[in-house]
C-alpha cells in the first residue's frame, strides 16, 4: 500500500496536477481582490479556495504516510508543510489580517518546479558571499553619507540634513531613480562641482558593487548545478560498480557449479 502510494506521489501525473492547482488557485486568490468580480462569482471562486485547500491538505497527508518522519528532513516538504498550515488558520475577527497571506501559497511553485528549486538553493548557496559584498556596500554607503551630510547639508536639509535622510537619498541615487533631475541637478545649482561626487557614487554602486551580487549569485547557481551533476554520476557509478559485483558473484557460481 505504501509503495503505491509512494509511485502515486512521487509520478509526473501527480505533480503536474498538484502544479495545475498551485497556479489556478493563485489566480483565484487574485480574481477576489476585484469587488466586480466577487459579486457575480463570489460563491464559485470561495468553492475553488477550498477544493483547492482540501487537495493541498491531502497531499501532505499523503507524503507524510509515505516518507512519515522523512519528511521534515526535505527543506521543501517543510517549506510546502508550512504554507498549508498557514492556509488552514482562521480568518476571521482580529485574524483577518491572514487573509492576505493566501496568496503565500503561490510560493509553492518554487518547490513545486525544479528549475525554481535551483534558483533559490543558488540564492541560498550565495548569502555567505554576499556578506562581504554588504559589509563593502554598507561602507562605502557610510562614508558617501557622512561626506554628503558635510557637503550639502546645509544647503539641502531635505535630503542630506542628517545621516538616515542622506542614506535614503543616497539609496535613490544607486537606484537611478530621478537621481538627476530630481537631486543632483538642483544641487549642482548650488555647487556646480557637486557632479564630482554624485558621479562616482552611481558607478561604484550601481555598475560596480551590484554587479559584484549579480556574478556571486551566477557562481553559486553554476556550482549548485555542477554539485548535482557530480551527485547524479557517482549515483549512476554506483549502480554500475553493483551491476559488476552481481556479474561477477554469477560468474564465480557459475563456475563453482561447472
Amino acid at each position: 500500500m505504501v509503495e503505491r502510494l509512494r509511485k502515486l506521489v512521487e509520478s509526473a501525473h501527480f505533480q503536474n496536477a498538484i502544479l495545475a492547482v498551485i497556479i489556478i488557485n493563485a489566480i483565484v486568490i487574485g480574481m477576489e481582490t476585484s469587488p466586480a468580480i466577487m459579486a457575480g462569482f463570489g460563491s464559485i471562486l470561495h468553492a475553488l479556495d477550498t477544493i483547492a485547500i482540501v487537495i493541498f491538505v491531502i497531499e501532505i497527508l499523503l507524503k507524510l504516510c509515505v516518507y512519515r518522519l522523512k519528511f521534515f528532513k526535505n527543506g521543501w516538504n517543510i517549506f510546502d508543510f508550512t504554507i498549508v498550515a498557514v492556509a488552514l488558520l482562521p480568518t476571521g475577527g482580529s485574524l483577518s489580517v491572514l487573509r492576505a497571506l493566501r496568496i503565500l501559497r503561490a510560493l509553492r511553485l518554487v518547490s513545486a518546479m525544479p528549475k525554481m528549486r535551483k534558483v533559490v538553493q543558488g540564492l541560498f548557496a550565495a548569502i555567505p558571499s554576499m556578506g562581504t559584498v554588504i559589509i563593502l556596500l554598507s561602507l562605502v554607503f557610510y562614508i558617501a553619507a557622512v561626506m554628503a551630510t558635510k557637503l550639502f547639508g546645509d544647503s539641502f536639509p531635505q535630503w542630506f540634513g542628517s545621516i538616515g535622510s542622506s542614506l535614503y537619498s543616497l539609496f535613490q541615487i544607486m537606484t537611478l531613480e530621478s537621481w538627476s533631475m530630481g537631486i543632483v541637478r538642483p544641487i549642482m545649482e548650488v555647487y556646480p562641482w557637486a557632479w564630482g561626487f554624485f558621479v562616482p557614487f552611481v558607478l561604484v554602486t550601481s555598475f560596480v558593487v551590484l554587479n559584484l551580487f549579480i556574478a556571486i549569485i551566477v557562481n553559486a547557481m553554476h556550482e549548485e548545478t555542477d554539485e548535482e551533476q557530480a551527485a547524479q554520476r557517482n549515483e549512476i557509478l554506483e549502480e554500475i560498480r553493483a551491476l559488476r559485483r552481481e556479474m561477477n558473484a554469477a560468474r564465480t557460481k557459475g563456475s563453482a557449479i561447472q
